[in-house]
């Protein structure tokens, strides 16, 4: 994956660090809304498609267990209609039990395994979107102390300096 955001961070850092300071507020500044939000804007588009896939995962999760169900009770009901409709017969019925159990057991184990194939499916999605998300959460934890480290170093406003000796502030003098 070739991420731009910390690249875009840097950009941002270096637009407020370098950004004008306004009198009496040592910690406000001047920047450019519109080239901070194309930066916002850009680094949020940077952010991995996995997290919507994510989503869509844990959406489709539900569902998926539900349609595994329904197919399970499908075949539950035929086995057991089958079952019925063989009941007259002793021989027929054995057959038809032991068929039953069978359909039923398959069943049952493929809606166990396909549970659990959807569960380590979404969980290995989820880890990876946690490890993504981590990772961009340290990278903008990291900035914001730049940030306040640099805001910290901002030296203080130097008042002016004094007029040479002689001549007052208040005479008008031409140059």
């Amino acid at each position: 994956m070739n991420s731009r955001i910390p690249e875009l961070l840097e950009m941002l850092h270096a637009m407020i660090t370098e950004a004008w300071g306004l009198p009496l507020g040592a910690e406000k500044c001047i920047i450019e809304r519109n080239k901070a939000l194309d930066l916002l804007d850009e680094i949020r588009g940077q952010f991995p498609t996995e997290l919507a896939e994510a989503r869509n995962l844990i959406a489709g999760r539900a569902e998926f267990i539900n349609n595994a169900k329904r197919e399970a009770d499908n075949i539950r009901r035929t086995a057991e209609e089958r079952a019925r409709k063989m009941i007259d017969e002793q021989e027929i019925t054995k057959t038809a039990k032991s068929r039953a159990h069978t359909l039923l057991t398959s069943a049952e184990t493929n809606t166990t395994e396909l549970r659990r194939v959807a569960n380590e499916y979404v969980d290995d999605t989820m880890k990876r979107t946690e490890d993504v998300l981590t990772s961009a959460l340290t990278e903008i934890r990291e900035s914001r102390l730049k940030f306040r480290q640099a805001a910290r170093a901002t030296p203080a406003p130097q008042p002016a300096p004094a007029p040479p000796p002689g001549i007052h502030p208040d005479d008008e003098y031409e140059e």
